[in-house]
């Protein structure tokens, strides 16, 4: 018998060693049951991720279904097959990613233990085994380090990168400057470890539209597979009863914020549900009549944005729809000519700047280099406001809902814009305001009529 035993053993280990999923179920066989598919399906994207085309892939997962834990088999199984491959890790901070490495390392360390039986030449390197950094035996180079945002990656190449869930709570995923952190140190700093032929895995709560997941899906997109899962699928059943049933999920559920709810179960942004603009439209073609407009927000500091609307007015119904938009943080030298030959290009008739922080003589500037690009049509006016911008933004919204109309794709077309616009919240932090200012100008004039030209 125990030679069969020992038969049956080596067969698993032998499946263990070509499907990922087998060495879960080797691995851990009370959690990774085949009763649970979209375990197994998680798996198998993770293995077929591995080896296909795609650069990039992004994971939303509820809670407690195994995506960590999964995670660090993943690394288990693929430094098994590939002893010279390095993996990086990167969570919000220093001890939840030093904590997922040690996982790792414990693992391969454990004597008599499945990784030793399904891998049995992988060893961790003597002298070399600290829980955030460690070498496997014969590597000439780490294999794997842990970091964070704060930490340091310098010095370390990977060959696959795991980030798993650098938001910490709903506070960071309010705040603007902490999701813009995040995406500069993907960027400039964890992007640049890579080595030929990287893989990179994001694993993350689906926070804010504008966290690092949202991010990637939209910039890089063609190089990203996206597998999304939820607590509570459309027809109101689970994703798995076994791992979170429908009873335990209402009474976990019922003194929560909804939209923690939201983000933490249904990987739906807590900004989507919290943010001030939800329904702005779209349209196809433009009134019979119409006047071409233009409302422009001069950046007020070094790293506001400079947003300039172009649009046409609906003379009859009082309506506008955009045409163009100007949105950029790039210096007043280089402004001044976008806008001059803006205005020239959709021979835009009205013209009005916001004259607070140098807009006036700003106005005047353009109106002086469009002139001279052979621009007579357009009519330059100018007015201070000094009324309170978060309040203008707010109690103008309904109108900009239901009043101002966005082209079609115009999402991507002024990506810039459309971020800054869809991710300003009702009651949060909010890093930047230029693109609901604009359009809030747009809303005062379409409600008030015409301000006095001067």
């Amino acid at each position: 018998m125990t030679k069969q035993n020992d038969l049956i053993l080596a067969l698993k280990c032998e499946q263990a060693r070509r499907s990922f999923w087998c060495y879960c179920k080797l691995k851990a066989p009370d959690f990774y049951k085949e009763s649970r598919t979209y375990l197994k399906q998680f798996c198998n994207n993770l293995q077929d991720f591995f080896y296909g085309d795609k650069k990039v892939l992004v994971i939303n997962m509820p809670p407690r279904h195994g995506k960590s834990r999964t995670l660090t088999l993943f690394v288990q199984w693929i430094l098994g097959k590939y002893s010279t491959h390095k993996v990086m890790t990167g969570s919000y901070n220093e001890t939840l990613s030093t904590t997922f490495a040690k996982q790792v390392r414990d693992s391969i360390q454990e004597e008599d233990g499945i990784f030793s039986k399904v891998f049995p030449d992988i060893e961790i390197k003597y002298g070399e085994a600290s829980m955030s950094k460690w070498a496997l035996k014969g590597s000439e180079e780490s294999n794997y380090l842990a970091t964070s945002p704060t930490g340091i990656a310098t010095g370390f190449g990977c060959n696959l990168m795991i980030i798993d869930d650098l938001i910490k709570n709903a506070l960071e995923a309010y705040t603007q400057t902490v999701l813009e952190k995040h995406i500069e140190w993907f960027d400039n700093t964890m992007l640049q470890r890579t080595e030929k032929g990287f893989k990179i895995i994001i694993v993350m709560t689906r926070w804010a539209e504008n966290d690092l997941a949202g991010y990637i899906l939209r910039e890089y997109a063609n190089d990203v597979i996206h597998v999304n899962y939820k607590a509570v699928q459309e027809d109101g059943s689970m994703l798995c009863d076994e791992v979170l049933s429908k009873e335990d999920y209402e009474f976990k559920t019922q003194k929560m914020n909804v939209d923690i709810i939201s983000a933490n179960y249904q990987q739906e942004p807590i900004d989507v549900k919290g943010r001030l603009y939800q329904n702005l439209q779209e349209y196809e073609s433009l009134p019979s009549l119409y006047e071409i407009k233009s409302k422009c927000d001069v950046a007020d500091s070094g790293d506001d944005y400079l947003s300039n609307i172009v649009y046409a007015e609906d003379i009859r119904n009082k309506k506008a729809y955009i045409l163009d938009v100007l949105f950029t943080n790039k210096g007043q030298e280089e402004t001044e000519n976008l806008l001059a030959e803006q205005l020239k290009k959709w021979k835009v008739q009205r013209a009005w700047f916001e004259s607070n922080n140098g807009g006036k003589a700003f106005a005047r500037l353009v109106e002086n280099k469009t002139r001279k690009l052979g621009n007579i049509t357009t009519v330059f006016s100018w007015n201070a406001n000094t009324s309170n911008k978060e309040a203008r933004i707010l109690s103008n919204s309904t109108i900009v809902e239901n009043n101002i109309y966005f082209p079609l794709n115009w999402k991507n077309t002024f990506k810039d814009f459309a971020v800054n616009v869809l991710g300003y919240l009702r009651a949060g932090k909010n890093k930047h305001d230029d693109g609901p200012d604009n359009l809030t100008m747009i809303a005062e004039d379409l409600d008030k009529g015409e301000l006095e030209f001067i």
